[in-house]
């Protein structure tokens, strides 16, 4: 697992790549944001809703402290 870090270097995130290229996208707490299925091409938030084509798990990750 990789860590998502913001500008600052704090830790908002962590990014799993699986041995068949799925990415799975957790926020900072460890709960599943998403992930970009590699088979299909898409990219799906947690509820398995497609959100994009293409790998764009990116979009998925931000700072849950400025959520409040």
């Amino acid at each position: 697992m990789e860590r998502i870090q913001d500008w600052t270097g704090k830790t908002i995130g962590w990014r799993e790549v699986k041995p068949n290229g799925d990415i799975v996208i957790r926020d900072f707490y460890g709960k599943i944001r998403g992930k970009y299925d590699k088979y299909c091409d898409v990219t799906r938030d947690f509820y398995g809703t497609i959100l994009a084509r293409g790998d764009q798990s990116g979009m998925l990750v931000h700072d849950v402290d400025k959520d409040r």
